[in-house]
């Protein structure tokens, strides 16, 4: 049962933080400097996630070849490939890591 008392604050809280996003005036909503930090947001939000997935394990620090395939992924992207070609070259690079390994 805890768990549905759970989700059920989850929901409640999710519907709070939209209702008080719709409250919030327009007039803060031009403001320049909310402007940038919503455009900054979700780009440092997908790096922490990107970091926590590629470094994470439970509670310790991890290097493997997670760590290999952003790298060329990085790569790729300094290179400006295409999408397609940045997330093969990683899932090609870790793969190889990890048959190597």
């Amino acid at each position: 049962m805890n768990i549905w008392i759970a989700i059920g604050l989850t929901a409640v809280g999710c519907y709070l933080a939209k209702l008080l996003g719709l409250l919030v005036p327009a007039g803060v909503l031009e403001r320049p400097l909310v402007q940038r930090l919503a455009a900054l947001l979700p780009v440092a939000l997908l790096a922490a996630l990107t970091a926590q997935q590629t470094f994470g394990d439970g509670q310790q620090l991890a290097l493997d070849a997670r760590a290999a395939g952003l790298a060329a992924a990085a790569l790729a992207l300094v290179l400006r490939a295409p999408f397609l070609v940045v997330v093969g070259a990683a899932v090609v690079v870790t793969a190889g890591v990890r048959a190597l390994a």
